[in-house]
């Protein structure tokens, strides 16, 4: 018998959330034996969160696709790659030319921006389509955050990043990082990072409608009615203001570059926290006291995230939390709120390797007339669009590691009209509640089987680091790189449309040669820690010199950048962005003075667990076991008025949508506030999900309303839904004679 083979150690980044936390993985006879955190990685510094070591079980799963499948009469059924790619492209040419460039959409999972391939590549197959139909994760997420940097400081990734490290006082609204290891603001440990802030005598403060578990470890915990954080900030800048009438002299040195303070106190001078007390549910003495403690802090910063941006004023939400950092003179301040300088800079770099800077407006949806971010479409839209008959229907979708089904407001409706589609293609390794409406998926290799960089993640870090990970394992003979897969549907798309040139060509065989590796080589040499900077150096950052350094670089703390890392025209700060002083109005008009809650009404929020941010996750044992997570959390004086009790199984029902879930009966909850967790509802028919199915609960966005959106940026509003909430019927006895015999 043959010795086994010596165990291997390889050093990576686990890129199942955006902590970017190190891992140790030891290999033996081709099979994974252990993940543990990397104690050297300078950034994490061997703190893993229970989901790193489910990259084991998201390799190996048995339900992960490993070859192109094709839909077909009979049921789903191999197929090779060639055929696959030859089919997809002809069709997606024919409808376009027959139906428009624009009948063909396109939906990007939040996964896409966890993978170095799909960020290289996807833009150029997004371009090559040439459809305004895009939409992704963005504006069920994260879109207020982007658009209002693009608005404030010239460029959509610009987003202020709290200096946890550094900072004297914390302010959290909307925000979890305990179960999201820091949410836009990359943070491993985030437990150990805020016990610092306390540690070394400052404090931190939770603004949030359920205790969570970041909330349960703070200093202070105050809830707030769903949907008011806007009239809370309001009130807090209020506060601010009324401090003292030297508003320019607090602001330090921003004040040189910053335009529009006088529209901001004007705006703000008649809503003291006496006037939106009775909207938001907070006490004035208590808004009161958070502005003065943060106005006294030694570096203070207010951070906010999902909670206040999935709301009608998602936008005036993260506006107002940057005003509120800007004017107390905490921006480009350590302890504050800092921009980050990433080795691969996508802000600030080359255009060809860059993200843009962001847009608005520049066209609108078909049906409802929603704007346009930065060339994609809010996708609360994506149902109505395939649905609606007329001039530039959706008549074809492409999905990349996307679940939009459970991950977007109204899944019912998305999920009927996925079936009403010509031709669907999925670049997925799961067969799910969306995948399953596909003709084709093709899965690309394993997560393990390509190499990573996080090109995102150094951007909204609390740190600046950079990491490259080899892959593990070497992709078989018939698999497919994610970026390979795209590269190739753009190429024949492309030569489909333009016929085949020597340039097209050329070029394609290029970017195959190159890969996202020469591209990340490049980008680290050009960006501001490379050679570029430094000609007469051979030290300079570079890929080489990542893959020397397993455990990743530290390239030090956040630092004051500013004006010169603003962009836009003006290169200044514009505190006052017209789009939003005027939603202020809508804002007002929403909660007058004499409004009243509607009686027998709860308002719904969603709510993460650390061990399962993603829909997909619910496959892995390890990360489902335990106590079932997906029930109805609710405050014990509606549970009694309703008749509801620990453990009983409740009907909840909103505009859009009926669901049974059980209770769970907790003081956790506000008064007229219940809470769902996000991402479950796998017990639609057709998926290949055997854990997650053993775990079906019940899907949020079967309940959250397409129709309730963020005016502003078009960004879903699933915080604070309407619902009601009764007793679910127990289930009918079988019938003793059988079941019923269907007429003839």
């Amino acid at each position: 018998m043959s010795a086994s083979a010596p165990s291997q150690v390889h050093f990576r980044t686990c890129n199942l959330c955006e902590a970017m936390c190190g891992v140790r993985i030891e290999v033996a006879d081709g099979r994974i034996t252990s993940i543990k955190g990397d104690d050297a990685d300078p950034f994490s510094r061997g703190h893993i969160c229970p989901k790193a070591v489910a990259l084991r079980d998201l390799h190996e799963d048995p339900d992960r696709l490993r070859h192109p499948m094709k839909r077909t009469a009979s049921g789903w059924e191999r197929v090779s790659w060639e055929d696959a790619f030859s089919d997809i492209t002809r069709r997606l040419h024919a409808l376009q030319q027959e139906h428009g460039p624009h009948s063909v959409g396109a939906y990007l999972g939040n996964p896409n921006v966890h993978n170095l391939g799909a960020m290289m590549f996807g833009p150029g197959l997004l371009r090559a389509l040439r459809s305004r139909n895009r939409f992704s994760a963005t504006s069920v997420d994260q879109l207020p955050h982007q658009l209002v940097a693009h608005l404030m400081f010239g460029h959509q990734l610009l987003v202020p990043i709290p200096d946890i490290d550094r900072t004297r006082y914390m302010l959290v609204l909307g925000a979890n990082p305990l179960a999201s290891n820091g949410s836009l603001m990359t943070s491993p440990d985030v437990r150990a990072r805020l016990r610092s802030i306390q540690e070394r005598g400052g404090k931190v403060v939770v603004i949030d409608p359920r205790r969570t578990e970041t909330a349960n470890i703070a200093n202070q915990h105050v809830f707030v009615r769903p949907g008011t954080d806007a009239l809370a900030l309001l009130s807090l800048l209020h506060v601010v203001f009324a401090d003292t009438a030297d508003n320019v002299r607090r602001m330090g040195r921003l004040a040189a570059f910053v335009d529009g303070l006088d529209s901001v106190v004007s705006l703000v001078r008649d809503i003291p926290p006496e006037r939106t007390a009775p909207h938001t549910g907070i006490a004035p003495e208590v808004l009161r006291g958070i502005a003065r403690d943060f106005l006294a802090a030694e570096g203070a910063v207010c951070y906010g995230r999902v909670g206040v941006s999935t709301q009608p004023f998602g936008s005036l939400c993260q506006w107002l939390i940057n005003v509120l950092n800007i004017v107390t003179g905490n921006l480009d301040r350590e302890g504050g709120a800092l921009f980050t300088q990433p080795a691969f800079d996508v802000i600030g770099g080359p255009r060809a390797l860059g993200v843009s800077p962001g847009s608005h407006g520049r066209w609108k949806s078909r049906v409802r007339g929603l704007p346009e971010f930065s060339g994609e479409l809010p996708v609360a839209t994506l149902a109505e669009e395939i649905l609606t008959p007329g001039d530039g229907r959706i008549r074809a979708l492409l999905t990349v590691a996307g679940n939009p089904v459970l991950s977007t407001p109204n899944g019912t409706q998305l999920d009927t009209a996925l079936g009403q589609l010509d031709l669907m293609v999925s670049v997925d390794p799961y067969l799910n509640e969306t995948t399953r409406h596909a003709h084709y998926i093709l899965p690309p290799a394993s997560v393990l089987e390509r190499g990573h960089y996080d090109l995102v993640f150094h951007v909204l870090a609390v740190r600046n680091t950079a990491k490259y990970s080899p892959p593990v394992f070497t992709a078989g003979p018939e698999s497919r790189q994610d970026w390979e897969i795209l590269l190739e549907l753009q190429h024949r798309l492309e030569t489909l449309r333009d016929g085949r040139s020597a340039r097209a060509t050329l070029q394609y065989q290029a970017l195959k040669r190159l890969g996202p590796e020469r591209l990340l080589d490049v980008g680290l040499r050009m960006g501001p820690y490379g050679s570029r900077f430094h000609p007469l150096k051979k030290d300079g950052l570079s890929l080489a010199k990542l893959r020397a350094a397993p455990h990743g670089i530290d390239l030090g703390p956040l630092k004051p950048s500013l004006p010169g890392r603003l962009r836009g025209r003006s290169k200044r700060i514009q505190l006052a962005p017209e789009l939003l002083v005027a939603d202020v109005a809508r804002l007002r008009a929403a909660f007058p003075d004499d409004a009243a809650p509607r009686d027998g009404e709860l308002l719904l929020i969603g709510r993460r667990h650390l061990r399962d941010n993603n829909s997909w996750m619910h496959n892995v044992p390890g990360l489902v076991k335990g106590r079932p997570r997906c029930t109805l959390l609710m405050h014990p004086e509606d549970a009694s008025r309703l008749g509801l009790t620990d453990g009983s199984d409740a009907s909840v029902r909103s505009r859009v949508g009926e669901v049974t879930v059980p209770v769970a009966i907790t003081d956790d909850v506000m008064p007229g506030v219940v809470s769902l967790p996000h991402g479950y509802g796998h017990q639609r028919a057709g998926i290949r999900l055997q854990v997650a199915g053993a775990h079906a609960g019940a899907s949020i966005n079967d309940l959250t309303d397409d129709q309730a959106l963020d005016a502003v940026s078009g960004n879903a509003a699933f915080s604070g839904t309407p619902v009601r909430v009764r007793p679910a019927a127990p289930p009918a006895p079988p019938s003793p004679s059988g079941p019923a015999t269907p007429a003839a």
